[in-house]
């Protein structure tokens, strides 16, 4: 009996318990803190620009009046409004219940000049870069039309070239665009080499192509700047002459031109793979040969009929060859 009544007590107590739990809940959330509510944006307002209207500004934006504040939503829209292309500063910021939108317009190309060039004219420049006059300057463009700044002097032999672009702010967000080039010294080729060659030596085949290794005597030639179509021009020159010389299997592997750690010339390295010669003159000689025997005999019209086959032959395993 005892310990049936000590088992009862304790349910009781434990059932008692878990009421007074559930009395005390309501009143712990009554008395706990209320969940902060999302802040609402009232108004977007765009301020600072001078040439692109409000409703351009907001149109890329990803959030609307009405809407919680989200970082994760104001930073897509500031990144969505610098992809444009059209401001050079962005910044978001919240006043009271409103989003302020405060942009920096890109200026206004005035002009391009050109500064430095006296190797490569500024016509030829300016037909190279795509930056125009009243267009919106934009990084984007400017670096790209470095680079193509950069490519003609290195079609003209001149590595070592470096452009700075300025620009010069003036009234109305406008500003003159300047490309300051150091056209620096024309890059040479230090030495030229090949690789795979057996039946000719190194200085044969330099013979054979239009590069030359800079020499100081060479002052006022070109053909010892480095030029990669001019390279690749010695690449169909090197085919030329060993096919001529019976290499139908010739290829270029590989033109390489590593530039020297002081960045004024170039190595050059031809890698080639020669092939098999074949010898088109002996088969000919060979097939004259057959021709006439067949023709002195003439009892034998059948020894004539092998011979003609014979040389027709070897005509055809020529041009087989030859074509390779």
């Amino acid at each position: 009996m005892r310990s049936w009544f000590a088992c009862a007590l304790a349910l009781t107590a434990s059932a008692g318990a878990i009421v007074a739990a559930q009395d005390l809940s309501p009143m712990g959330k009554a008395w706990g803190q209320q969940p902060q509510q999302p802040q609402i944006i009232g108004r977007i307002l765009v301020e600072g620009n001078q040439r692109i209207e409000a409703r351009t500004v907001l149109s890329y934006l990803l959030v609307r009046p009405g809407d919680a504040f989200d970082e994760e939503r104001i930073g897509l829209s500031v990144r969505a409004l610098g992809e444009t292309g059209l401001f050079a500063d962005i910044q978001m910021e919240t006043r009271g219940s409103d989003l302020v939108v405060r942009v920096l317009e890109n200026p206004i190309i005035n002009r391009i000049i050109f500064e430095g060039n006296n190797a490569v004219t500024t016509e030829r420049l300016e037909e190279e870069t795509e930056a125009e006059p009243r267009q919106t300057f934009t990084l984007s463009r400017v670096e790209q039309d470095v680079q193509r700044i950069l490519e003609v002097y290195r079609r003209a032999g001149r590595f070592a070239a470096t452009v700075t672009p300025q620009y010069k702010v003036l009234p109305q967000n406008r500003a003159d665009l300047i490309f300051v080039i150091d056209e620096g010294p024309t890059t040479g080729v230090r030495s030229i080499n090949f690789i795979g060659n057996e039946a000719y030596p190194d200085d044969r085949l330099r013979e054979e192509i239009t590069t030359r290794e800079s020499r100081w005597w060479r002052f006022f030639e070109q053909a010892d700047n480095y030029n990669p179509g001019q390279v690749e021009y010695d690449r169909s020159k090197l085919t030329e002459f060993y096919t001529n010389n019976g290499y139908a299997d010739f290829r270029v592997i590989s033109s390489v031109a590593e530039l020297t750690p002081d960045r004024r010339d170039f190595y050059l390295t031809f890698s080639i793979d020669e092939g098999e010669q074949y010898n088109f003159g002996k088969l000919i000689d060979m097939a004259r040969k057959l021709v006439l025997i067949g023709g002195t005999a003439s009892s034998d019209s059948r020894c004539s009929c092998r011979c003609r086959k014979a040389s027709s032959s070897a005509r055809r395993v020529s041009r087989t060859r030859s074509t390779r």
